[in-house]
């Protein structure tokens, strides 16, 4: 959500802030805001819209700034950040919600203090006046000691080359430079100076300046922190040519896949010790991958899997249980999955976690981490973070199966082979994104669509119709074929397309018969398929290569997501900042 950036160095602030702040508008935001110091004053700027609408010339090389997703407010110029005290002595930015902020306002204007915003961030600013004693290090001590709540916390004063910021349950991250520093809440928003990163654990608190970062427990007691390297790349958060970062990442995922299964093969796997049952947790898109991961776990482990959002999870009842808990998460951020994380910790239960971010918050709250190597992902629909997740569950699953003695090891050689080749089947299907256009423009005229399949195919339409959803605002639906009759059979005519997704495995003689049923009401059917004779049951059929139906999945849902992205183009979307959404989900 919010996007926070700091910087303390050489150069000029303004500048150096416009690029972090452009760097980090995938995340989403409705304002957008910049503090600067000139020696012992705060220059401010902040207004409702697009960081390309801040227009500032401030001077001075020590600054803040932030792009805001309303929570608290409505999104307009008085409640975007930063925030200022009575005076204009501090200037903070803030991300996540502070809970008891009525009770601290109230507390506040009976002091004296007088509040323009409706935002319970204001009240940051306002506690550090409050409690400012001749030192601004102190002051944020105690400010941050009355907090309750999540939050990510920048904050400068006025005639000192320092920045203070705390991190609990929100994204805050250090770039180490030379003789310039900086701190935001994600990776590229500094990426074009330094790759050496320090990352924030929940209840720590840095103090920077240019020459130095020190961090402490929310007690004042120094914590030693590990610097870091980034292997990420400018240009991997560069369009590269492509029209969007949405598109561009769709086409990195050979690479990404390709990386993914390649690191996690050439590092020691710590597998996980025997169990008998895995609980799957995510939220969105990685809820989908984990999904996959149920169908390969009873597939190849022959134990029970579950499936449960974050959302639900964190507020499900105690039971009888004793689970490995896999939480799943892109960013290592995902406030409901992170709280997810806290609550299996206090059971006592194994986790495990899957990320694309090195050091982010869930590696804190798990007894083991496997990493994706999809690189930064800036559209915010999920891509290549979703492919990524699911080889790395593929993966470990196949390796857990060999070591319980699941399954023979011809069958693991087998299943290993046909893993490998998935990055080529991506190309392959990469080949064909023309013919995928054509059907884009059919689907663009239509207000609603059905997306069908059965095992572990039923992922992958899930996944398929939320990418619909997010970028092309149409209405599209996921259901198990076997489902169709169990109502939505009532809603299939000729202007409701049904997409298919039809892998020959065990459901495919069934997937046909679905087929049947939907083109019998006068519904437009596209399948995909790796079988010609489906092209007789459907009205366009996109064939997948050749391959198992385990592996098939991956094609299929590069084919999906290209049918999404062209459909939202030919309706001219703003496809990487689609309304409403962000990317990293950092509050419940």
């Amino acid at each position: 959500m919010c996007g926070i950036v700091g910087y303390v160095g050489f150069r000029a602030a303004r500048v150096v802030l416009f690029n972090a702040l452009k760097r980090m508008e995938y995340r989403g935001y409705d304002s957008v805001g910049m503090a600067v110091l000139k020696d012992d004053v705060i220059q401010l700027s902040k207004r409702r819209g697009y960081v390309d609408s801040l227009h500032v010339d401030f001077e001075g090389t020590v600054g803040i700034a932030h792009t805001r997703w309303a929570t608290h407010g409505k999104p307009d110029d008085r409640n975007a950040h930063p925030f200022t005290d009575c005076r204009g002595d501090f200037a903070i930015v803030h991300n996540g919600i502070i809970e008891n902020y009525s009770a601290l306002r109230k507390m506040l204007a009976g002091a004296g203090h007088e509040f323009v915003s409706d935002t319970d961030s204001e009240v940051i600013a306002h506690l550090l006046e409050e409690h400012y004693d001749g030192d601004f290090k102190d002051a944020f001590f105690k400010m941050v000691s009355e907090l309750r709540g999540s939050f990510a916390i920048v904050a400068v004063h006025r005639g000192e080359r320092r920045i203070m910021g705390a991190k609990n349950e929100s994204p805050l991250v250090v770039g180490i430079g030379d003789h310039e520093n900086f701190v935001a809440s994600d990776i590229p928003a500094f990426l074009d100076y330094t790759n050496r990163v320090i990352s924030l654990s929940d209840g720590e608190i840095c103090e920077i300046t240019e020459d130095r970062v020190k961090v402490y427990d929310f007690d004042g007691h120094p914590v030693a922190k590990k610097v870091q390297f980034i292997d990420w790349s400018v240009e991997d958060a560069e369009r590269g040519g492509f029209e969007h970062f949405m598109l561009k990442e769709i086409y990195e995922q050979p690479r990404a896949l390709e990386e993914t299964l390649h690191n996690l093969q050439s590092r020691e796997v710590k597998l996980p010790g025997r169990t008998e049952k895995i609980s799957f947790v995510a939220c969105g898109t990685s809820y989908h991958a984990s999904l996959f991961g149920k169908y390969m776990v009873e597939r190849y482990l022959g134990i029970p899997a579950e499936t449960h959002y974050g959302s639900e999870y964190r507020y499900r009842d105690k039971v009888r249980e004793n689970p490995l808990v896999v939480l799943i998460t892109q960013s290592g951020e995902t406030a409901d999955t992170l709280a997810s994380a806290r609550i299996a910790r206090r059971r006592n239960f194994r986790t495990i976690a899957i990320t694309n971010v090195l050091g982010s918050s869930i590696t804190n709250y798990v007894d083991a981490v496997f990493f994706t190597s999809a690189g930064p992902e800036i559209g915010v629909a999920a891509t290549k973070t979703f492919t990524t997740q699911m080889i790395a569950l593929h993966y470990l699953i196949l390796e857990t199966a060999l070591a319980w003695r699941r399954i023979s090891r011809t069958v693991y050689d087998r299943s290993m082979a046909a893993l490998r080749d998935v990055p080529h089947m991506v190309d392959r299907v990469l080949e064909i994104d023309d013919r995928i256009m054509g059907l884009a423009q059919k689907l663009a005229k239509k207000h609603d669509m059905y997306y069908i399949a059965r095992g572990m195919s039923y992922p992958v339409a899930l996944e398929g119709a939320l990418k619909m959803k997010e970028i092309s605002y149409l209405h599209a639906e996921a259901y198990p074929a076997g489902e169709l009759k169990h109502g939505p059979l009532a809603l299939i005519d000729e202007d409701v397309p049904v997409i298919a997704v039809v892998l020959k495995d065990k459901t495919y003689e069934k997937m046909l018969s679905n087929l049947r049923e939907v083109s019998a009401r006068g519904a437009y059917v596209i399948a995909i398929s790796t079988e010609e004779e489906v092209g007789d049951y459907a009205d366009s059929l996109l064939i997948l290569p050749e391959s198992i139906p385990e592996t098939g999945v991956y094609p299929a849902t590069v084919l999906l997501q290209l049918l999404a992205y062209h459909t939202a183009r030919v309706l001219g979307r703003e496809i990487d900042k689609p309304k409403n959404l962000a990317k990293s989900v950092t509050v419940e």
